[in-house]
C-alpha cells in the first residue's frame, strides 16, 4: 500500500479512536491532548468525574513518544524495519483497548483504576500514531489535528482561487488535495465510531483494530 493509502487509514484511526473514547471514557479524548486541557478545566468547574484521568494523559502521552522514539532509533541502526514494527505494536495497543473495553466497560467513572488502564492502552496507540506521523510521514498533515489541516486547506484553496500573491499553483494544490483527504478520512472515522458504539458499545473497537492491522501489514518499512 502506498504511504498516502495508509496515510488514509491512520486518519480514519484517529478519529474512530478518539470518538470512541470520548463516549466511552467521559468525555476523554486519547488522540489528541489539546482537547483535555479544555475539558479539564471544564470538569474542575462542574466537579464531575475524570480529573485524574484527564492530569495523567500528559505525562502517559510524553513518556509513550519519548520511549518509542528512542525503540524506533536503535532499530533503525540495527536495520530493522521501524515503521512496520512500530505499527504492529500501535494494533497491539489498539487490540488491548478493545479487550480491556469489552471486558470492563462501560465506565461511567474515567477515573476508576480500570478506566485508567482501559485509557492507557488506547492512549499508547494514538501516543504512538502522533510520533509515527512526524517521523514517518511528516510531509503529509497531522492525521490527529484537523483544526490545523482545515486552516491549511481554507489557505489554500484562497490561494488558487484568488490567487492574490504568486504561489507554485501544482504544489498548492496537491497540499490542498492532502489535506482534504485527512479531514475526510477522520470525519468518517468519527462519524461511522458514534453510529456503531450506539448500536454496539465497546464491540465497534473491532474497527480500528482491524485497520490497524491493514495498515501494518500493508507497509515494507
Amino acid at each position: 500500500m502506498k504511504a498516502g493509502g495508509q496515510y488514509q487509514l491512520l486518519s480514519f484511526n484517529a478519529g474512530f479512536v478518539d470518538t470512541t473514547g470520548f463516549l466511552g471514557l467521559q468525555g476523554l479524548f486519547l488522540a489528541h491532548i489539546t482537547g483535555n486541557f479544555v475539558t479539564l478545566a471544564a470538569t474542575l468547574v462542574m466537579g464531575t468525574h475524570g480529573v485524574l484521568a484527564k492530569v495523567l494523559v500528559l505525562p502517559e502521552f510524553i513518556l509513550i513518544v519519548a520511549l518509542g522514539r528512542l525503540a524506533s532509533l536503535r532499530m533503525k541502526a540495527r536495520g530493522r524495519p521501524v515503521l512496520r514494527v512500530v505499527l504492529a505494536a500501535m494494533m497491539c495497543a489498539l487490540l488491548a483497548f478493545f479487550v480491556l473495553a469489552v471486558v470492563y466497560g462501560p465506565f461511567p467513572d474515567s477515573d476508576a483504576p480500570l478506566a485508567l488502564v482501559t485509557a492507557f492502552a488506547g492512549l499508547t496507540a494514538m501516543a504512538m500514531q502522533n510520533a509515527v506521523q512526524r517521523v514517518h510521514f511528516a510531509s503529509m498533515p497531522p492525521t490527529t489535528l484537523m483544526t490545523g489541516n482545515i486552516t491549511q486547506a481554507i489557505l489554500d484553496a484562497d490561494d488558487l482561487i484568488w490567487k492574490l500573491e504568486p504561489v507554485d499553483a501544482a504544489a498548492t494544490r496537491a497540499r490542498l488535495m492532502r489535506s482534504v483527504r485527512s479531514i475526510v478520512s477522520f470525519a468518517a472515522g468519527c462519524a461511522l465510531a458514534a453510529l456503531l458504539y450506539y448500536w454496539f458499545g465497546f464491540w465497534c473497537l473491532a474497527v480500528p483494530v482491524a485497520v490497524g492491522a491493514l495498515t501494518a501489514i500493508s507497509t515494507e518499512r
